[in-house]
């Protein structure tokens, strides 16, 4: 990869969907804390909640408390996770900077993980899109398990596209690639890509799971095609809770190591988001799965990022 000065925008995903599927319920204070930290860490947009039901997904059942006691300032836009109108609104009255709005690739995990169909999950796309933008936020169309379905199993890379067309056409200011259960390898990421730019040329993201441990190649394989932003998580914890064995993101640390090594910049402080990720582990009560923690930055004691 010849990316020597070249940088890519990490999305730190970490107090949503790392946290959501989580056993341990995190307080208030300490999700803010651990928010705190990253933003010490150099995140700058950071996926901090999601406005969904309580009963659904009870980790997330603080979102307005969580949006009233993060940092404001020095660059910092924070995003929420909406899937529905009701969901917007408490978005918008938080104070929220961003929304992302997941569209479901397959019909079964759609109806799971939504409550409704595909075509149901564009339309609803396309009103939320509208109301956001009106009021100057901006829109990530995020279209889950494009890479695989954990009960339709394969999802053909032109449905994927046919879907990015909509979104896009519906007002997305971003479109997010999703490997919701982990099963991509970079082959899979290209091909997507060469679908999506087929009919769109918005910014790219991409957000990996580490279920099969394929993640970090899908990653560097993104950035190389052209990728804008990556979602990751701090200490690697997260997964989806209507998606069957979807296990972590991939690490913040790691990538930014992974990146760092690879001459593309992040902005981020390494040493600085292992002491995130040692403070939301603690609060888990869980060994991370992270790496970069337990083995340490090389070469021994380099500034992180070398400042790129």
């Amino acid at each position: 990869m010849d990316a020597a000065g070249s940088a890519v925008e990490i999305v730190e995903v970490g107090p949503r969907d790392g946290l959501q599927n989580e056993r341990t319920l995190v307080s208030t204070a300490a999700k803010i804390a651990y928010i705190e930290a990253l933003v010490a860490a150099g995140a700058r947009r950071i996926e901090a909640t999601s406005f969904v039901h309580p009963k659904r997904v009870p980790q997330m059942a603080d979102a307005e408390e969580v949006m009233a006691g993060v940092p404001r300032g020095d660059g910092v836009r924070y995003i929420g996770l909406v899937v529905n109108e009701r969901g917007l609104d408490r978005a918008l009255a938080a104070g929220v900077d961003e929304v992302n709005v997941v569209v479901v690739a397959t019909e079964t995990f759609s109806q799971r993980n939504q409550g409704m169909s595909v075509l149901e999950g564009v339309r609803s796309f396309g009103v939320i899109s509208a109301r956001a933008r009106s009021a100057g936020l901006r829109v990530t169309a995020t279209v889950g398990a494009s890479f695989g379905c954990p009960f339709e199993g394969e999802v053909d890379p032109a449905a994927v596209g046919a879907l990015v067309r909509s979104c896009a056409s519906a007002g997305a200011d971003e479109i997010a690639l999703a490997d919701t259960i982990g099963v991509g390898v970079p082959g899979d990421v290209a091909r997507l890509v060469s679908e999506v730019r087929a009919v769109t040329d918005l910014p790219l993201r991409f957000h990996f799971h580490n279920t099969r441990n394929t993640g970090y190649a899908n990653a560097l394989t993104a950035v190389a095609l052209g990728a804008s932003a990556l979602d990751s998580s701090t200490g690697g914890i997260g997964g989806c809770p209507f998606a069957p064995a979807a296990t972590g993101n991939i690490a913040t640390e790691d990538l930014a190591y992974a990146l760092r090594r690879s001459g593309i910049a992040t902005g981020l402080d390494l040493a600085a988001l292992v002491s995130a990720a040692t403070l939301i582990g603690g609060e888990l009560g869980i060994v991370l799965p992270a790496l970069l923690g337990r083995a340490g930055d090389f070469p021994a004691g380099l500034s992180p990022e070398r400042r790129l």
